[in-house]
């Protein structure tokens, strides 16, 4: 039974919950194998502390892998965790920190995770880092690729690439055309075989394991609302498009997505627009409550102030957020507002 105390619970919208918890104590109560996916970008093993707080290097990989084990016996078999993990240097050299390695070969040798597959984030607007070695030396290339790691219980966790199919290039299209005349079926060099199959349209290519994904957010709702509402908002953001690139992948609409480590609520965000049920867990209380702001597009300012200094006198209060669903219709073939409930206060219903 999910039981945590009332005075966690930061808000609710239709199909989630926004609570204030160390997501450890959360973990320990959640019910087994209730999990589909869980998606997070967890503090960096940065050499600077930051104002969300970040452990040491030397000390990561033992603090992150506490958050795996906890997390393995609550994913169901078929669940997945995706884990972004950005680079780092060593104190003082040019040299490349191990920290995001080292979490791999614990969750997958001493926790019992599957390493589905890699992937990597290549953020095209990233300013070039460290400034040491990039800007002053010119001795290394800007640090702009962070490791996703994609963790499953099984060999066959749920997946499926159709539903992330990208455009086809211009070149595909040509031969989408006319296949016959770009073409013949042959057998490459390198022994590929191709046929005549790969000139049928499938609605898009599959994507590779390079997630270019610019991080240029700045003109969102929710920074507007901090600006109206003189908050600073959260300061290591990830782009919607990460964790939607996920959602769609690896869950159905209804399934229980979670972010262990939700600072602004992207991933809740992005799971309402997917209708899939979330749970989202932030330690900073502040940034819990100022995660609401995401859910109140189609409110006035006056209205988000008034919102927000409720939840902050300790009010949980149920942010509606059907009338600001704009996002990419629902896969095809599926109801989930009526095959899979919204919401009402528990969220392991099946």
């Amino acid at each position: 039974m999910f039981d945590l105390p009332p005075s966690t619970h930061i808000y609710s919208t239709r199909f989630g919950l926004q609570v204030s918890a160390d997501s450890r104590d959360v973990l320990r109560v959640l019910p087994k194998a209730s999990i589909d996916l869980i998606v997070t970008s967890p503090p960096f093993a940065l050499l600077r502390k930051k104002s969300y707080g970040n452990e040491n290097q030397a000390e990561y990989g033992a603090w992150l892998g506490e958050f795996g084990e906890l997390a393995f016996p609550v994913l169901k078999q078929t669940g997945s965790f995706v884990l972004d993990l950005g680079g780092a240097y060593e104190r003082g050299r040019p040299v490349r920190s191990l920290y995001n390695f080292r979490v791999l070969l614990d969750f997958c040798d001493r926790i019992g995770y599957r390493l589905a597959e890699e992937f990597f984030w290549y953020n095209p607007a990233k300013l070039p880092s460290p400034i040491e070695w990039v800007n002053k030396r010119k001795v290394r290339a800007k640090d702009a690729v962070n490791t996703v790691w994609w963790f499953s219980k099984t060999d066959d966790p749920k997946a499926d690439v159709t539903r992330v199919l990208v455009p086809y290039s211009a070149r595909m299209k040509t031969l989408l055309k006319d296949p016959d005349a770009f073409y013949r079926p042959k057998e490459r060099p390198s022994g590929h075989d191709i046929a005549a199959a790969f000139g049928k349209d499938n609605g898009g290519a599959i994507p590779s394991n390079l997630l270019q994904i610019p991080n240029t957010e700045s003109n969102s709702h929710y920074l507007r609302a901090c600006k109206v509402l003189g908050r600073d908002g959260h300061p290591a953001r990830f782009p919607a498009d990460l964790p939607r690139f996920f959602i769609k992948f690896l869950t159905d609409p209804g399934d229980l997505v979670v972010d262990i480590f939700s600072g602004s609520n992207t991933t809740g965000e992005v799971a309402e627009e997917l209708e899939r049920r979330w749970l989202s867990i932030e330690l900073d209380r502040a940034q819990a409550g100022l995660s609401a702001v995401r859910f109140m597009e189609d409110r006035d300012d006056e209205s988000i102030r008034k919102a927000l200094s409720d939840i902050e006198a300790g009010q949980l209060i149920k942010v509606d957020a059907r009338s600001r669903h704009s996002g990419p219709p629902v896969e095809s073939g599926t109801a989930p507002s009526e095959a899979h409930p919204p919401f009402q206060g528990n969220l392991f219903q099946d």
